[in-house]
């Protein structure tokens, strides 16, 4: 089963989960609560999980490590860094757009699984599902705490 299409499945996940630990990286510099930057360390390390988990079916596939960033989380980085120095409530404006951010992941893992994957990758895709769900559940409740 070497489809490319699995490689590149995989491989937008991933970039997904890079641009997310870029994002909540910057985030932890410029949000005030420490229950919020809490939050977001521990976002960042689920994600390098995830990524350990399924960068060796990107390598298996494609040769080599993925390791760039998504270009649309890239963006919202850069316009949440805009609207939060127009507004007073900062770390509500994080919260709300790394919520989004978590919205992103969720939708390309479900992508991925509609493909016809490996058993091992599927497996992986559906545990990481598992992770990245709880994480948007814990930004969602997040958000509603911060606003």
């Amino acid at each position: 089963m070497s489809n490319p299409n699995h490689v590149e499945k995989v491989s937008s996940i991933i970039k997904v989960l890079n641009g997310g630990i870029e994002f909540y990286s910057d985030a932890i510099k410029k949000v005030d609560s420490q229950s919020v930057k809490a939050v977001f360390e521990k976002m960042i390390s689920d994600k390098q999980a995830a990524i350990t988990t399924l960068q060796p079916f990107a390598v298996a596939q494609q040769g080599e490590y993925e390791d760039d960033n998504a270009v649309s989380v890239d963006i919202r980085n850069m316009y949440t860094s805009v609207i939060s120095s127009l507004t007073s409530n900062s770390d509500h404006t994080y919260v709300s757009q790394l919520e989004e951010v978590e919205d992103k992941i969720l939708a390309v893992l479900r992508d991925a699984l509609k493909e016809d994957q490996p058993a091992a990758c599927t497996m992986a895709l559906n545990n990481v599902l598992t992770d990245m769900k709880r994480n948007h559940d814990q930004m969602r409740a997040l958000q509603k705490s911060t606003s």
